[in-house]
């Protein structure tokens, strides 16, 4: 008997909704992108200018923004979920503003969180809303609730107002029945959202899965927390729902070791993160009757590797608890294969104005560029799907 496996190489399918043009631009694109010069030529001319207030947001939006986000607003972003609902897809909808500093724009933040869910709900095209803590609270507030300092009155009150955001985001979602992801963040600020997420689990998790923590597996020791948290919602009755990745702030996290000499929190080796991302599907796989997760993942090899798994244990494509992700404008080779083969799958559909989602661009195109052949393989698969339509 032929191994299973499926066709990750299948580009027809990959791009079947992209035009001749599109495809093209997008090509244009991860080229750019492909080039450290260029890029980081790129991404400092993008601040250098908007800072001054040069008129660049247009050029933007039509060239990275467009590529990686839905819209400005939700209702740009109408045209993307019914695209890639047609193409059985489903919708993430991520306010990406980041940076924000005020408590005015931390409830504005979670005004607009709640608008996410309300357009998701009863909706099967989008089946996750999100949001990240760091967008409705004081990062040197998260950053002292997570090292465990004493508060002072000013820091304690911060507190109470963080908690019932998160709260009321997280009861909204409850009472309309909407499953909602909380991102994982840097690992200085992550205990603090590792325990507003188990909070909301213990809540609101108790008939089916809600409230989904993230946890990434390139951080050392995070395979044992995944394993203990399970325990822990067990015996406390709860059902333990949880997004893997492999994770996003590599260079970022060790540079501030290397800057505040403390022993790095990342995996020794990509060979390590690979390793415990599989372990970690694997132990949901084996848990599976008090487990949702989604596997929010670029790699092949992972994703092969859980398709093959539940072909193996004979658990169906559908799975009500079992979802995979990728983000907006990457990796639509794994996206639209396993959406053509009945899987359960969503993009992240970032949106928000050009110029506040500027900061998750950069980030963007910083981790593209690093990631290990990520542009190079999409590039590959463009070049593949131009030849065989006979535009190269």
């Amino acid at each position: 008997m032929s191994e299973f496996k499926l066709d990750f190489q299948d580009t027809a399918t990959a791009f079947a909704d992209k035009s001749n043009s599109e495809l093209k631009e997008k090509y244009r694109l991860f080229k750019m992108l492909n080039s450290p010069l260029l890029n980081a030529i790129g991404t400092r001319s993008a601040k250098f200018a908007l800072a001054l207030g040069l008129p660049v947001e247009g050029l933007i939006k039509r060239t990275i923004f467009e590529q990686f986000c839905g819209g400005e607003t939700i209702e740009e972003s109408e045209e993307t979920i019914l695209e890639l609902g047609n193409a059985n897809i489903g919708t993430i909808l991520d306010y990406s503003v980041e940076g924000q500093a005020r408590e005015a724009d931390f409830d504005n933040t979670k005004d607009e969180i709640i608008r996410t869910i309300t357009r998701a709900k009863d909706d099967p095209n989008i089946p996750f809303a999100v949001f990240k803590v760091s967008g409705i609270a004081p990062l040197g507030t998260l950053e002292r609730l997570s090292a465990k300092r004493k508060l002072d009155a000013k820091s304690q009150a911060k507190c109470e107002r963080i908690h019932n955001r998160v709260d009321e985001i997280c009861e909204y979602a409850y009472s309309v029945g909407q499953p909602i992801f909380i991102d994982a963040e840097d690992s200085w600020i992550q205990d603090a959202i590792d325990r507003l997420a188990t909070d909301a689990m213990e809540k609101y998790n108790l008939e089916k899965p809600i409230v989904f923590n993230t946890v990434q597996l390139y951080r050392a020791g995070r395979l044992q927390y995944l394993k203990e948290a399970r325990r822990q919602a067990t015996s406390d009755g709860y059902i333990l729902a949880v997004k893997l990745v492999r994770g996003a702030y590599m260079e970022k996290e060790r540079a501030r070791a290397r800057e505040l000499d403390y022993p790095s929190p990342i995996q020794s080796d990509k060979e390590s993160t690979d390793r415990d991302f599989d372990a970690a599907l694997d132990y949901c796989l084996d848990h599976i009757n008090d487990v949702a997760f989604v596997a929010g993942t670029h790699n092949e090899k992972s994703t092969q590797h859980l398709a093959r798994k539940m072909h193996e244990r004979g658990i169906a494509e559908n799975h009500p608890d079992i979802f995979y992700s990728q983000l907006y404008g990457m990796s639509d080779n794994l996206t639209y294969v396993l959406a053509k083969h009945g899987y359960n799958v969503s993009k992240y559909v970032p949106y928000g104005p050009v110029k506040d989602t500027i900061p998750y661009l950069i980030r963007r195109a910083h981790e593209n560029s690093s990631a290990a052949g990520q542009i190079s393989r999409e590039l590959d698969l463009i070049s593949t799907e131009l030849k065989r339509r006979r535009m190269k």
